[in-house]
């Protein structure tokens, strides 16, 4: 009997949503990235035959974890070493035994954010950190990860694997660290949820402008992160600002499925329990004087979420706000957010010779996007044609794709 057409969607949405939870538990328990990556992978395969046969499982996040860990335990009694690895197979024994209590979803809920402060280890350079966590536990490929980065997808896998071999060649435990030891892993972790946040929010590949899971998942680490820290005033500041981006989220696509800019949205369906919530936690902290990145994107997108409408939005006030933010992150993509900005405060021209000094932006979709705009507004609608194509020939998301069609449409 084969899968239903609805099996295989609920084993898609398994693997998307629930594959960090499980390797972060996998991890955990055998001390190795590459082994509990190894036997997840065997453990789908086995899932794939066993459930078209038997139909899926009750749990079938539980199911997966209960196999690897057996796939776990053949591995290591074949391995050569096997009487060095006695410790781990009697504890994988142990937990073969016990109650699987992953069946009431509760064992593993909160692991994630524990191997993400575990990845985001001082040994491993910052980029390693960051990459290494979104592509073990975040639920992003490695191209995604390398989109994020402005880096290519061969460069980014050969960085991913040579993080792996560093943390098990430098013996780095995988253990949560000391209460003392988080601040100095709190960048990197941040900066690893925001990616996430943000791939939810507007994913770079497939077939849908957004992920809820991933954004979910992301706000919900924010928020246990706050709790452990509450007088990290980053921490608060990426909470408000996901919360604040997040409160747009459901008239960001039309009812047919189609892109709807910033521009054209309905105001009145924004989530103003989200809009409340990001403004008071960001009032609360910008006043301590702790001013960082994430509190200024905060406001950035605080300023939108308190405009009455398009035009009456405080651009010169975004504008210098990108100004405070470039302080901190001197990137091309935030000197690309400044120009648009630019260009809607009245100087187009500013933006264009901003724009036209960045680098390593060939690839990158939101620039030909935003060149396209501002060659718009200056009445050069040739070239604006030619950024579209050069954004819809870079896309790897089919609904942003057909968002470039119909402005390519409008400039005929």
């Amino acid at each position: 009997m084969a899968l239903s057409r609805t099996s295989k969607d609920e084993i898609e949405r398994v693997v998307r949503e629930e594959w960090g939870r499980i390797l972060a538990s996998l991890v955990k328990t055998l001390g190795d990235f590459q082994l509990a990556e190894d036997c997840l992978q065997d453990a789908l395969i086995s899932a794939f035959e066993h459930w078209e046969r038997s139909g899926l499982p009750r749990s079938p996040a539980a199911w997966l974890l209960k196999v690897a860990r057996r796939k776990a335990i053949d591995r290591i009694r074949r391995d050569r070493g096997f009487a060095a690895k006695l410790p781990e197979l009697t504890y994988l024994y142990e937990l073969e035994n016990s109650v699987d209590d992953v069946e009431e979803g509760g064992v593993i809920s909160d692991e994630r954010l524990q191997m993400i402060f575990i990845c985001c280890h001082p040994a491993l350079a910052e980029k390693s950190r960051v990459a290494l966590t979104l592509r073990s536990l975040g639920g992003l490929s490695t191209d995604q990860i390398a989109a994020a980065f402005l880096d290519t997808g061969e460069a980014m896998q050969r960085r991913i694997t040579r993080a792996k071999i560093k943390i098990k060649g430098a013996g780095i435990a995988y253990k949560v660290p000391e209460v003392e030891d988080l601040p100095e892993r709190l960048a990197s972790v941040l900066r690893t949820l925001y990616l996430i946040f943000n791939e939810g929010y507007s994913a770079s590949s497939g077939e849908a402008l957004t992920r809820v899971d991933l954004s979910n998942e992301a706000i919900r680490l924010a928020r246990i992160t706050a709790h452990l820290m509450p007088d990290e005033c980053e921490v608060q500041g990426l909470l408000a600002l996901m919360l604040l981006h997040d409160s747009r989220r459901s008239t960001r696509v039309g009812g047919n499925g189609e892109v709807v800019t910033l521009k054209h949205q309905n105001r009145a369906r924004w989530n103003r329990a989200k809009i409340e919530e990001g403004t008071a936690i960001l009032q609360a902290c910008l006043p301590l004087g702790r001013t960082g990145p994430y509190q200024i994107q905060a406001a950035i997108s605080g300023v939108h979420a308190h405009s009455v409408d398009w035009k009456s939005t405080d651009w010169a006030q975004i504008v210098e706000l990108y100004a405070a933010l470039l302080c901190f992150e001197n990137t091309p993509v935030v000197q690309l957010n400044q120009a648009v900005a630019m260009s809607m405060a009245g100087t187009p021209e500013r933006a264009l010779e901003v724009l036209s000094a960045l680098e390593g932006m060939e690839s990158y979709v939101p620039y030909h996007l935003a060149r396209a705009e501002v060659l718009g507004k200056l009445g050069r609608t040739l070239d604006a044609k030619d950024a579209l194509c050069l954004a819809l020939e870079h896309t790897q998301n089919s609904v942003e794709a057909e968002f470039i069609r119909t402005k390519l449409g409008y400039l005929h």
